[in-house]
């Protein structure tokens, strides 16, 4: 059980509007840091800087294969954010039409 301290601070992760829209991105699938930098048409310091911080609150899994980084929703411990991100706007329909053009 998450303490109100723990709570609060994963909930202030995810008021960053970057940080809500990669969580919203993970939903669907994990992604390599190149495609969350496509996706969200930024910076590859910026998109690294907020998945840090997703992964240092517990958000997120990171795994390294290769020379990429893999991120994946890491939402097992917290069902409270389970059922908020499972309220954001599909990201779907983002990701097929950057597929379809070639990418990821």
């Amino acid at each position: 059980m998450q303490t109100i301290e723990e709570m609060s601070d994963s909930l202030k992760l995810l008021s960053d509007r970057t940080r809500l829209t990669i969580m919203a991105l993970l939903r669907h699938r994990e992604m390599c840091v190149c495609d969350i930098v496509d996706l969200l048409e930024t910076t590859q310091p910026n998109a690294s800087q907020h998945l840090k911080k997703l992964k240092t609150g517990g958000l997120i899994h990171e795994e390294r294969r290769s020379q990429w980084v893999y991120y994946s929703l890491n939402l097992d411990d917290k069902p409270y954010l389970k059922q908020v991100i499972d309220q954001l706007p599909s990201m779907q329909e983002k990701i097929d039409a950057f597929k379809s053009q070639g990418c990821t």
